[in-house]
């Protein structure tokens, strides 16, 4: 059995974060039902995004809130829910009747988790953003790139992902275990400028210590540091080098038949020399002879694979990481890996109050 099995949670579908929560959710085992635009609904309220792979695991209900019937509807499954998620502009829900004051006073255990960019409150609250926005003004984008260049966007995974869905995932969740002790619910506030703010604490630790710099790629974990990085090979390919450790960093030196001496590990006037210096030798052999050359040492290289590769990789494969050219549900409980759920069909109003009676 999944650990969230009879958990219960509406979903109010929109783009990044809360499709995101919504999937993790589901893979854990919730019973989640993905509210989407109904024939009648605004664009603006409702996005569907994500496909088989992000809606998996959860059936769809299509609504029009403008509709007295299918509102009814929504209020009542949220009676019967454990949680509501949603990622609207602050006030919309209120403007839509379903605002957590109104929903709270039907169930009072009801965790109400809202995922914003810039949160619920505060002089921005109202300002419309994305992703690189949100992580922008937390501090987040600024140490990403390459030096004397600007911030290079991390995809989307720090503030759509990492500060907004894990985030919210973690508060719902949270919230859960407070409702089932105290009998009340709560709203879970999960701004994305204050998660992906949170993800960047150790290094505000390590600049309080002096031991960060603002310029990019002059420091340990950006790229600065000649064994944390990655290099190109000789098809054009590349391998990331990981070796922190002196005892990894010994095997790198090894593996590139550099002599220690000529290759002081935190002489910091010597990284810029050492970094032509790998990247002279990584270039002399191909991506994938690298990664034989260096299987089974503690140097701590591994090939950069494509998202195609990364889904036939052995130990990936091994792991059953990947199926159906998907991400598998994580993390693992007991030693057991559960396949996703697919994509079940859609339900009328009928249906899904029955299933919710």
């Amino acid at each position: 059995m999944r650990p969230l099995a009879g958990v219960r949670i509406l979903e109010f579908d929109g783009l990044g974060p809360v499709t995101f929560a919504g999937m993790v959710l589901a893979d854990l085992g919730a019973d989640v039902i993905r509210l989407t635009r109904g024939s009648g609904a605004p664009a603006a309220v409702f996005d569907d995004v994500g496909g088989e792979i992000l809606h998996r695991g959860r059936r769809v209900l299509p609504v029009d809130l403008k509709s007295d019937a299918d509102l009814a509807t929504v209020k009542h499954l949220a009676t019967r829910a454990d949680a509501v998620i949603e990622g609207f502009r602050p006030g919309v829900m209120e403007r839509l009747g379903l605002g957590p004051d109104v929903l709270h006073a039907a169930n009072p255990q009801l965790v109400y988790a809202r995922v914003t960019g810039w949160g619920q409150t505060g002089p921005l609250a109202d300002q419309v953003g994305h992703d690189i926005n949100y992580i922008a003004l937390s501090g987040a984008l600024h140490p990403m790139g390459e030096p004397d260049r600007p911030p290079r966007p991390p995809l989307n995974l720090i503030g759509d992902y990492g500060g907004g869905a894990m985030m919210a995932v973690t508060g719902l969740l949270a919230a859960l275990v407070q409702a089932k002790a105290t009998g009340l619910g709560a709203v879970v506030d999960a701004a994305m400028t204050d998660g992906s703010a949170l993800l960047t604490s150790l290094f505000h630790a390590l600049e309080g210590r002096g031991l960060w710099s603002d310029r990019r790629g002059s420091n340990l974990l950006d790229g600065g540091a000649p064994f944390y990085r990655c290099y190109a090979c000789r098809d054009g390919r590349f391998v990331a080098v990981g070796a922190l450790e002196p005892r990894f960093y010994a095997a790198l030196l090894a593996g590139l038949d550099i002599p220690p001496a000529e290759a002081p590990q935190y002489d910091l006037a010597a990284w810029d020399g050492l970094h032509s210096r790998f990247a002279a030798a990584f270039a002399e052999r191909d991506r994938d002879d690298w990664a034989d050359h260096f299987a089974g040492t503690e140097a701590c290289v591994t090939p950069v694979l494509t998202l195609s590769e990364a889904r036939n990789h052995p130990h990936n494969l091994a792991r059953a990481t990947f199926a159906g050219g998907a991400p598998q549900p994580a993390p693992r409980f007991n030693g057991e890996h559960d396949a996703a759920e697919p994509l079940p069909p859609a339900l009328n109003p009928d249906q899904a109050l029955a299933l919710w009676p």
